[in-house]
């Protein structure tokens, strides 16, 4: 990159980044991050639990937003700085450079947060996968997305935490449901919601044939303790089991493992990570909790979208993403015609653009 590209580069993301600034209230945010703060030096604070709580938490994200924001800026200036010191022999260095392209990813990603309105937005989810049809291709195919999203949870320093895990028959996983929290998650991953379709020479098949693979990904918020999700005895049922794979001599001799199914719903979680059979249980309650609260927000949608195409079967012609890595290497999700050739970088969680596209054409969908 020589100096006039650098610059020209700069000036169309300080386009957009002045464009989306128009768009922010920061001084709003800041109001509202001191109003709540002068809140909990109230000496009466803590006498409602629930609700402190959930002040605390809006201003840990608060914070994270002002402070996101503050670093973008910073690095905008810091950019500036450098241009105006750029002449004739001046030598752009790879440092420079690299400022250059961490701007652009923070203003991408500034972006995707600036479309992200939505009242359940702002909640952290519980992401599952489950394989279609296809045994080991199927469930080697869960393998590859569930390290795809937990590459995708490092790179936008989130955490997570394991709900449920089952390794396949043969190879791969034949289930796992993930806790992930951070900032605007579900807003940001609620676009993954649907059927995910892979394309390639089966490592499993001797004769290197080609096969197709299928699997399903649900990602549901995850319902605060003020929100009032009924679940009756009447309505639930409750098996035990003994849990299968890793996990100690206590996991595999007892019958630590919860599976619930809600009757009227169908609904059916399970989870066997811990040794407790009660802490299995009340993670299978607050994974049912979830799945029955976006249920909930699937049947107030008076149009059909993603929410509804989330319940075909796992099969052919339902997927949103088809992932090919043979006979050419090609991303394309099918609900933006976005599509992407690197599909390495895809599979190291690099979904953003994925994402992003996703928000503005839904944006554009609404308008």
């Amino acid at each position: 990159m020589n100096i006039q590209e650098f610059v020209d580069k700069f000036k169309i993301l300080s386009k957009k980044f002045n464009e989306i600034k128009n768009h922010l209230n920061m001084e709003k945010n800041n109001k509202t991050l001191n109003d709540l703060e002068n809140k909990t030096l109230d000496n009466n604070f803590w006498n409602n639990p629930n609700e402190s709580n959930l002040i605390l938490k809006k201003i840990k994200n608060l914070k994270k937003e002002i402070e996101f924001y503050n670093n973008i800026d910073n690095q905008y200036n810091y950019i500036l700085m450098h241009i105006d010191e750029f002449d004739d022999n001046y030598k752009l260095d790879q440092s420079t450079i690299k400022e250059l392209l961490d701007f652009s990813l923070l203003v991408d990603q500034l972006e995707i947060k600036m479309l992200l309105n939505e009242p359940d937005d702002q909640k952290n989810v519980i992401l599952t996968i489950h394989p279609g049809a296809g045994g080991t291709e199927s469930q080697d195919w869960v393998s590859m997305l569930y390290r795809m999203y937990v590459r995708w949870i490092d790179d936008n320093n989130c955490k997570y935490k394991i709900l449920n895990y089952q390794d396949g028959d043969d190879a791969g996983i034949k289930d796992v449901s993930i806790e992930i929290k951070g900032n605007y998650i579900f807003g940001q991953l609620k676009c993954e919601r649907g059927v995910h379709r892979l394309i390639r020479i089966s490592p499993f098949d001797s004769n290197s044939k080609r096969h197709t693979s299928f699997a399903a990904v649900f990602v549901d918020p995850i319902v605060e303790d003020n929100l009032s999700v009924v679940i009756t005895d009447n309505d639930i049922k409750i098996d035990t089991f003994r849990a299968s794979g890793a996990g100690g001599q206590h996991v595999n001799k007892t019958d630590s493992a919860v599976r619930i199914k809600h009757i009227p719903s169908g609904i059916v979680v399970q989870c066997q990570n811990q040794r407790s059979q009660l802490k299995n249980k009340n993670t299978a309650i607050k994974m049912l909790k979830s799945k029955l609260y976006q249920l909930e927000k699937d049947q107030k949608e008076v149009k059909k979208d993603i929410t509804n195409k989330d319940k075909k079967d796992i099969a052919w012609g339902s997927q949103i993403r088809t992932y090919t890595f043979h006979p050419y290497n090609l991303v394309k999700d099918h609900r933006t015609n976005f599509e992407i050739s690197d599909v390495n970088s895809v599979m190291d969680g690099n979904i953003n653009k994925f994402i992003r596209n996703y928000l503005l054409s839904n944006m554009e969908n609404k308008s």
